[in-house]
Order: C-alpha cells, then structure tokens, then sequence
C-alpha cells in the first residue's frame, strides 16, 4: 500500500535566491570600492558529464551574482603534479580570489595533494585540511560548502540543531564529517555511521535530524526514520535520485529535502557568498 507523504519538503531554491541576492550586492559594492570584481577558478580534470554539468551551473551562477569566473579545462591524462602547479598558480595570482577544484579528478590522481595546493584564503570550496581544523575549532576560514549549505538550509526553516541527536550517514572529508562538526558547534549529539556500523538502522532510527550522504541510490528508506524526524538527502545519484527514498521517508518524517531542489542549489548558494568573502578580505588586504 502506498504511504501518504506527510513531511513538508525543504526547498532549497528560495533560500540559496537569497544567498545569492545578498552575495551579488556585496560583489557590486566590492567592485563599486576597490574597481575588482571577485574572480572564481574552476578546475575542470577530464570530461565527466556530471562534472561538466557541475561546472556550468556554477559559472552560470557566478555570472548572476557578478563573479568573474576563469575556468581551466584539463585533459583526464593530467598527473598530480602537473595538477597541483596548476593549483598552486592560482593560489599565486592575485586576480584570483577563490578556487574550485571540481571532484573527481580521477583514480591515478592523489586529490589530496590536489586540495592542499589551494591557499587557504581562497579555499572557498572549504577541501583542505586547513579550512576543516579551523572549521571544527570555530575559527575563522570557510566551511565545506555542501555542509554549510545544510547548516543554513535547518536555519532557513527552523530547525534548532541543539539538543537534537544528529545521525550523519557518511563520513567523507568533504560532506559527511564536516556536517557532523557543524552540528556539533550547534550543540547536537552526532552520530556518525558508514559502511562498517553494526545495526545501522537501529542508529538511523535514534535520529531527530538525519544527514544521508553514502552516495547509493534510495539507501535509506523510511522504516528506518524516526517519526517526525527533519531528513536532509545530500545524496544524488544516476537518474535524479537521492540517498533516501523520498516516498515512503515523507511519510514519516517532519521535513525532508527533494532531490533535485533541496541540498543542491544551497551548495552553489554558499560558494558564491564565500568567494565574495574571500575577495573582500584579500582586497582589503592588499589596500
């Protein structure tokens, strides 16, 4: 029998408007005092379609928010090294102010090495290790963009993360454990489950705000939600299809995220406000 969806969703496109709002009138104001717009590098290894959708979408956005965008388009042979100087040259130059590196660069590549080229000033992206030991001690730096989406996307409908037990499924260097830190800072008990965790819905079950990002199609289902749970799907697979299995997840849960539509456009949201950031604190910087 089919389940009726009771959960409201949580559109993340009205919020990430206002990001993005907000962030074009700093960049004009920036631009307006110092005559330098911000300037965005993406970098591009290979050709993979999503990756090369990603991209587009971002240099889109940074065009509506009056971000300079300068891409760099390297072939799917690039070695680590031939990456990491063509990071570390634009950790060098002053005209860039933030940079994307766009994930994955491929298995022969150490993409490790590949994040740790950028400068910490202008990881806007928040991949280096740099940014997540300042983000976890609440020091000044840039967060993990999907993560900080997220944080932004509970504010944005009132969710209080403090007191919530927190259950974060997935534990990568750039979404799972960052999330986890950030509910952290906002008083959350989190919980961090993966591949190897015993009695994983038993988990999944204690959870009052529940991130899935394990990166497999429908994982989650909603036998495994708390009943009045926020469900926040950071996942997006082949087809358009997220992490949870939105139906019978909505059916149990008190909000929860689309796919496409939730987490997505406030990832985008929260680069374009980072690398306005960035660029303001450079600039004033080199004044």
């Amino acid at each position: 029998m089919t389940q009726t969806p009771t959960a409201r969703p949580m559109d993340g496109t009205a919020p990430a408007r206002r990001i993005t709002e907000e962030s074009a009138e700093a960049a004009a104001e920036l631009r307006r005092r110092t005559g330098t717009a911000p300037c965005l590098a993406t970098v591009l290894v290979g050709e993979d379609p999503a990756s090369v959708t990603y991209v587009r979408m971002k240099r889109a956005r940074c065009r509506k928010a009056g971000i300079e965008s300068r891409h760099i388009a390297l072939p799917a042979s690039v070695t680590t090294a031939e990456l990491v100087e063509t990071v570390t040259a634009l950790s060098q130059d002053p005209s860039v102010h933030g940079i994307l590196l766009q994930h994955p660069v491929g298995p022969h590549i150490d993409e490790r090495a590949a994040f740790e080229a950028i400068a910490p000033e202008k990881d806007v992206d928040g991949v280096t290790t740099h940014s997540f030991a300042a983000m976890s001690f609440g020091l000044p730096g840039f967060v993990s963009c999907t993560p900080g989406g997220i944080m932004r996307l509970l504010d944005a409908y009132g969710v209080e993360p403090a007191g919530k037990r927190a259950v974060v499924v997935g534990r990568s260097a750039i979404l799972g454990k960052p999330a986890g830190m950030l509910l952290l800072a906002r008083d959350a008990t989190v919980t961090y489950c993966h591949s190897r965790t015993a009695d994983l819905a038993a988990a999944v079950r204690e959870a009052d705000i529940l991130i899935a990002a394990v990166g497999r199609p429908r994982f989650l289902t909603g036998a495994d939600i708390k009943p009045g749970a926020v469900v926040i799907d950071a996942g997006y697979n082949e087809g358009n299809v997220g992490d949870v299995d939105f139906e019978s997840a909505a059916a149990r849960a008190s909000l929860i995220t689309p796919v496409p539509g939730g987490v997505g456009p406030m990832t985008i949201a929260v680069l374009l406000a980072q690398t306005v950031e960035a660029a303001g604190r450079q600039l004033s910087t080199a004044a």
